[in-house]
């Protein structure tokens, strides 16, 4: 067989083959699936945004799922935390969060993902949460991803060190900094005028530094899906991530006030979640699928979110 193209990877996907390497080399991965029936949610949905002319403080219906899983995350915030795992030991320490700062993979005008870091969500309006998202992407237009990657990796491997790591520290600087894999950052004259920008132009490290929970919004990006994520990497320290699917039509059991079943075309919305059984059950998800029930079987509660 002829290969015809050889590919590098750079230093956004160095990253994330390390991280979901280690995802699976040290996580054992337990997955579960939620099913909303969301048909008359999305009633409620559209009238969130009647009457809005400006399209910028439009709200989307990603932000309104991501608000109802920060809800959920509250009722179990035993997804929300961070594991510290000695496995020669068998020691493990789960530190509770009382934030819920949502690390959200977004993709990029040339085809690449990168995630961001978008901060006490737990507490934001659909109003606040749109304009923190919107000012993310407005700042991913002006940022160098490879710069700002490289920044991540050297801030890795620096707490690696700290931590002992210092083999580790050793082969990441061999593997960016020599060879035909060496990254390339920006240098001179091109350098100084990119850390020119001021940072609330631009992402920094900060904005793409781990978050308390994975939401990855696979929807967004492929609106036309008839199937469902079954898994889904969780990125340590985190214990949890979940993937949105699209909304779908299906059929789906109906029962009336009678109590009388019948077949109905309903809208659904797929949930994938995935948590580390190293530090949850299947019981500690369970509060997070109750607060989701609540929520689409009263669905006009969003509207108390929205603000002002």
């Amino acid at each position: 067989m002829a290969v015809y193209k050889k590919e590098r990877f750079g230093i956004a996907r160095k990253i994330v083959s390390n991280m979901t390497a280690e995802s699976w080399e040290t996580i054992p991965h337990a997955v579960v699936s939620y099913e909303a029936d969301v048909t008359e949610f999305m009633k409620e949905y559209k009238k969130l945004n009647e009457g809005c002319t400006d399209k910028s403080k439009k709200i989307s219906i990603n932000t309104v799922v991501m608000k109802i899983i920060c809800e959920g995350l509250l009722a179990a915030p035993k997804m929300n935390c961070h594991l510290k795992f000695e496995r020669k030991l068998v020691r493990g320490k789960l530190y509770y969060h009382n934030r819920v700062n949502v690390s959200m993979p977004a993709l990029l005008p040339d085809g690449r993902m990168m995630t961001v870091n978008l901060r006490h969500m737990e507490s934001k309006s659909l109003l606040k949460m749109t304009e923190v998202i919107n000012d993310t992407m407005r700042r991913m237009q002006n940022t160098n991803m490879d710069e700002a990657m490289f920044e991540v990796s050297m801030d890795n491997t620096i707490k690696g060190l700290k931590k002992g790591k210092f083999m580790q520290a050793i082969y990441r600087l061999i593997g960016s900094k020599t060879g035909k894999h060496k990254v390339r950052t920006l240098k001179g004259e091109a350098k100084k005028k990119y850390y020119s920008i001021p940072e609330t132009d631009r992402l920094t490290k900060k904005d793409i530094e781990q978050g308390t929970v994975t939401i990855s919004n696979l929807g967004s990006i492929h609106r036309d899906q008839t199937g469902m994520c079954f898994l889904l990497e969780i990125i340590p320290p985190q214990v949890t991530a979940i993937a949105v699917n699209a909304v779908r039509k299906q059929p789906t059991v109906v029962t009336d006030e009678n109590g009388n079943d019948t077949i109905a075309i309903r809208q659904i919305l797929p949930l994938t979640i995935a948590f580390d059984h190293k530090a949850l059950d299947y019981c500690d998800v369970l509060p997070f699928m109750r607060r989701l029930d609540e929520i689409f079987e009263n669905p006009s509660v969003i509207h108390d979110w929205k603000g002002e």
